[in-house]
């Protein structure tokens, strides 16, 4: 047991040498988690908007004042013609236009109603159909607002309630994604250089020959990394909490515990790697090209994944981050318990025996 103290002692003591390295343990996961955090939404505010009121009622000015008073719009120019509207879309100054036609307050009056136009910049579709969405709901608003307590035959009238996120704010989407992302890039890309760097500095044959087992040895290396992972997790929470204002809905217990189950998956894949590969910079590229592309991509925190090929959503099974991803918005939104998440914890629980098993079959005993 003093020999196994003595090696977590001895991959301690490299870490705190290597200020790189802590960096990037330490330092690293709060720079991302505050970019992420801030800059990864789908939220879309303070968007350009033009009009075209070819009104110039008393309604037309209600509604475009209406509209500028939105969070989602800004103002930026009137014109009197579509063809100058487009050129102000062509040069980037708007994203959505608005276009009222003449007699625009009278036609509010009538049965048939009023018409109005939106024009928006369709080369990003997913921002022009959200912007579209926020105007029809400023229109609505303000139709609601004229019509007060009249009851207007054959309508309906519908109550929206959005649970767990009231505000739709990105970052209860986000945080848990990067959460995810920043754990298992980071522990294993930093597990990954652990034993590869011991065999290009040609240490690896003073491990060999010492008394403690492959298993042993692997789980010195890993235990230092686990410690510091603990610490970020910290970090991470606290700076969702109180700084990006994403509340911890669930058990705190339950949701560092999972935290830590995550980490040792990442540690586990990161030691696999360091021990299938013979240079730092092939375990460097495999670690982080291999591993942030998946997660991005098929961990469902940026992209649905039902919205994949079955082909795609088959192979999202094996990213780990899919579901960590999902422990963490389940328990930490909703605020649901280990019922509800056991096949995940579950299958990350399978993926850490299967990584590690793996790992310690790949360890070499011997250097030729």
């Amino acid at each position: 047991m003093k020999q196994f103290y003595n090696f977590v002692i001895k991959e301690f003591i490299h870490i705190m040498r290597d200020r790189r390295t802590l960096f990037i343990l330490i330092g690293m996961p709060v720079v991302q988690i505050l970019i992420f955090g801030f800059a990864l939404t789908n939220e879309v505010k303070n968007s350009g908007f033009a009009v075209i009121d070819l009104s110039h009622d008393e309604r037309s000015a209600q509604l475009i004042d209406e509209l500028d008073a939105s969070r989602y719009f800004e103002i930026r120019g009137k014109f009197q013609s579509v063809e100058s509207l487009e050129q102000s879309f062509r040069k980037g100054q708007v994203k959505i236009g608005i276009v009222i036609p003449s007699n625009f307050g009278k036609d509010m009056e009538r049965p048939g109603g009023a018409s109005l136009q939106f024009i928006a910049d369709a080369s990003d579709p997913n921002v022009a159909n959200t912007l579209i969405n926020y105007a029809n709901a400023v229109v609505l608003d303000f139709e609601n607002n004229i019509n007060g307590e009249k009851k207007i035959p054959y309508t309906i009238q519908t109550e929206t309630r959005m649970l767990y996120n009231p505000q739709l704010k990105g970052a209860y989407n986000f945080v848990p994604g990067v959460m995810a992302m920043v754990l298992l890039l980071v522990c294993t890309m930093m597990t990954a250089l652990t034993v590869v760097r011991e065999k290009e500095l040609g240490t690896l044959e003073v491990m060999l020959v010492s008394p403690l087992k492959p298993l042993k040895i692997i789980i010195a290396k890993a235990v230092p990394y686990l410690l510091l992972s603990m610490l970020n997790i910290a970090s991470i929470l606290l700076l969702s909490v109180f700084v990006l204002d994403v509340p911890i809905n669930g058990s705190l217990t339950l949701l560092v515990g999972e935290g830590i189950l995550f980490i040792l998956v990442a540690l586990s894949l990161g030691l696999l790697i360091s021990s299938s590969t013979a240079s730092q910079q092939s375990a460097m590229f495999i670690s982080l090209i291999g591993m942030f592309l998946p997660t991005v991509m098929l961990s469902g925190f940026m992209f649905p994944i039902e919205n994949m090929p079955l082909p795609m959503q088959v192979v999202s099974n094996a990213v780990p981050a899919k579901w960590f991803y999902i422990i963490v918005r389940s328990v930490m939104i909703k605020g649901v318990g280990l019922k509800h998440v056991w096949k995940e914890t579950l299958i990350l629980s399978g993926m850490l025996i299967f990584f590690m098993a793996m790992a310690i079959k790949k360890f070499k005993v011997r250097l030729a």
